[in-house]
């Protein structure tokens, strides 16, 4: 086999299409029976940022890779890794565009509403929204590839070496339990980082600790301990992408498009608790820390119709999660805070977002606040994935401690470092899939670049 690569996930499924349609034979093999369903990717809401794509051009916005760049550095405080946040704003546009056209990705750019942190409409997504509808395309694009050959539940225990260091054995578990060694020309890990580890993530983010996971049961840092008996290094591991406002108890996620329209966030007491701008994923762990770890988002009609394009949503809509009230003193009632409480904190809001006086969290991004009939929505602190794990270079090459590749062994999304620096923080709305996506495409064609096979036929 040329090519082993470990998760089925966007970064899995990327690399085997980008390295098959090269001509190498891939297998993909993936632990989780139900990955289909159940992946991060399905998760997600299938926002992938790149900068300068025929769609932004076609809608006149001027972005560049430099541009998307020094957006990254910004929001990270310059902790970002630079050689892998420079390959992937680099490729962001290739990568978009290969997606669409080679793999029926039905892509569109996100005008209606920025994520905090990009200086430019850069999101492209699937019509609704929709991580598993993102998914469902790049598997069947996978599927109809007669050089893939894909296995589930299939694990991938540990990779072997030759006496030159490099990977040419892949050690996998069959459905049976049945173990087998496969000769490979090389192995891309693929399998999320360690956010369903729960040791692992007391241990390296524990502010996030107490908050829902919100992604694959598989996510257990196979990746990291398999690099790590190669001698690989690691980094960034208190890095996560953390989310806000996940319904409580629906479990369902609540868009932070709400915000970007004018959504405020409060606690149980009616008090808003940060600048709900500089982004969902740092707002997981203040949720957390709110009384009883909840808090609600609050919106109205106008806002709620903006954000029924999300498919998430209208999941949310229809599992009863929301309550409307026709006045604040309703809303107070549902939240369970002071009238008076609640009051001053969405005049405040209004006066804030009509430049009548500084908010005293420093919001300045604003839409309309919230009118009657008010909507409202209880939520909860969650963890969706780690932004931490093998050092690797531009190419998605595992690197050792000193610097030198590891040859033949290839690491991509949550399994590698991402680009959102330290904390949680520093994410970017579709860093995630970018580092997924991006290293995975990359990964794949450094893998091709490396093996001798001939073109395979689709």
């Amino acid at each position: 086999m040329d090519l082993v690569v470990a998760g089925a996930g966007a970064a899995g499924c990327a690399a085997a299409l980008a390295a098959a349609e090269q001509g190498l034979r891939v297998m993909i093999v993936d632990a989780d029976e139900q990955f289909r369903t159940r992946s991060n990717t399905s998760r997600t809401a299938a926002m992938i940022p790149a900068a300068g794509t025929r769609w932004q051009h076609a809608a006149g916005i001027d972005d560049f890779p430099q541009r998307f760049h020094n957006d990254i550095m910004r929001k990270t405080g310059g902790q970002a890794d630079a050689t892998v946040s420079r390959a992937l704003v680099d490729v962001s546009a290739v990568l978009v565009e290969w997606m669409a056209d080679g793999c029926g990705v039905p892509l569109s750019l996100v005008t209606e509403f920025r994520y905090p942190g990009h200086t430019a409409d850069r999101c492209h997504t699937v019509p609704d929204r929709d991580g598993s509808t993102m998914h469902a395309h790049l598997l069947a694009a996978v599927d109809d590839h007669d050089g893939i050959e894909l296995m589930a539940p299939t694990a991938l225990r540990t990779v072997g070496t030759n006496d030159a260091g490099a990977a040419t054995e892949a050690h996998i578990t069959l459905p049976g339990g049945e173990e087998d060694v496969l000769d490979v020309g090389g192995v891309v890990l693929a399998t999320n980082g360690y956010a369903a580890d729960a040791d692992l993530v007391a241990r390296y983010a524990p502010e996030i600790a107490g908050g829902v996971y919100f992604g694959g049961p598989f996510s257990r840092g196979d990746a990291l301990r398999i690099g790590r008996d190669l001698g690989a290094d690691s980094a960034y591991l208190d890095a996560y992408q953390g989310h806000g406002s996940v319904a409580h108890p629906h479990a369902i996620l609540l868009t932070w498009a709400t915000v970007m329209h004018g959504a405020v966030l409060v606690n149980a007491e009616g008090r808003r608790f940060g600048d709900e701008t500089e982004g969902y994923s740092g707002f997981g762990a203040r949720t957390l820390a709110q009384p009883g770890a909840v808090a609600w988002m609050v919106y109205d009609a106008r806002i709620h119709d903006a954000v029924r394009t999300f498919a998430s949503y209208r999941a949310l809509e229809a599992s009863g999660a929301i309550a409307w009230a026709g006045d604040i003193d309703e809303l107070a009632a549902t939240i369970g805070a002071g009238v008076e409480t609640l009051t001053a904190t969405l005049e405040a809001a209004r006066a804030a977002a009509e430049d009548r006086l500084d908010d005293p969290h420093g919001r300045t991004e604003w839409g309309p606040t919230p009118l009657p009939p008010y909507a409202a929505v209880r939520v909860t602190g969650a963890l969706f994935h780690t932004q931490g794990g093998l050092r690797v270079d531009g190419e998605g090459r595992v690197l050792r401690d000193d610097g030198t590749a590891i040859t033949g062994l290839y690491a991509a999304g949550g399994a590698a470092i991402g680009i959102s620096g330290h904390g949680a923080d520093g994410y970017l709305a579709g860093n995630g899939l970018l580092s997924a996506l991006g290293l995975g495409y990359l990964a794949g064609r450094a893998a091709a670049a490396a093996g001798t096979a001939e073109p395979a036929r689709r």
